[in-house]
């Protein structure tokens, strides 16, 4: 395994332990097909998306970013406030946190391709856009009607690694009730691509203790891009 810098250790306060990796699970559904689409070319297609309700009250859809030929693609939960601003996916302070994640593994942001289960942002209340502190986790039913275009960007991009970030992303693409700490510390196998589930970002900055696992996950993570 690779380990992270000493200097990176000291300033983010995360652990190097080593973890062994698990044998794989795999998943039943279907694998999803890439037809001839190009990512811009598919972001153009379901730009007006409004399935669901979340497309009637967004200000903007977040596809995704970051390199259409990436090896390694993270998946999270869905926008909130300020990716619905900026059109972009983890702006936040969150969105901070995983860009020094992925540095601590030798990559850059533009590397790596991000996405979310769901593209528009799920608010507690729809009628208050405004308001911070607003967001929620995305329904059954709304997860359902983008589950289809998230299965759609990884066909296209066609990662060596996926990395699901926190609950939702895990057991929407692993289709499991399994709890992340439970999930958490393993790969598993999505339809041929290796998925390892790990805690959100936002998690880790509201108990810093969770630092410890996730790094422990990226280093698996790391260790499998080789």
């Amino acid at each position: 395994m690779v380990r992270l810098t000493k200097r990176y250790c000291e300033e983010e306060a995360w652990l190097d332990d080593e973890i062994l990796c698990e044998p794989v699970a795999r998943t039943d559904a279907a694998a999803p097909t890439a037809d001839k689409l190009t990512l811009e070319q598919f972001r153009e297609s379901i730009s007006s998306c409004k399935k669901c309700a979340l497309g009637k009250t967004r200000i903007n859809m977040v596809f995704g970013s970051g390199s259409p030929s990436a090896r390694l693609m993270f998946v999270g939960e869905g926008p909130g406030y300020d990716e619905d601003r900026q059109g972009e996916p983890f702006v936040g302070r969150a969105g901070q946190l995983l860009t020094k994640i992925i540095e601590s593994i030798g990559m850059k942001r533009s590397d790596v391709y991000i996405a979310n289960t769901v593209k528009c942002h799920p608010m507690i209340d729809p009628l208050n856009s405004d308001k911070r502190g607003n967001d929620r986790p995305p329904a059954p039913e709304e997860i359902a009607q983008c589950l289809p275009y998230l299965e759609k960007q990884i066909a296209i991009i066609r990662p060596k690694c996926i990395c699901c970030l926190g609950t939702w992303a895990s057991r929407t693409l692993l289709a499991t009730e399994t709890p992340i700490g439970k999930l958490r510390g393993r790969f598993y196998d999505y339809h041929g691509i290796p998925l390892l589930p790990t805690y959100h970002p936002a998690a880790l900055l509201r108990n810093p203790a969770l630092k410890k696992d996730v790094w422990q996950d990226m280093k698996m993570l790391k260790a499998a891009l080789v």
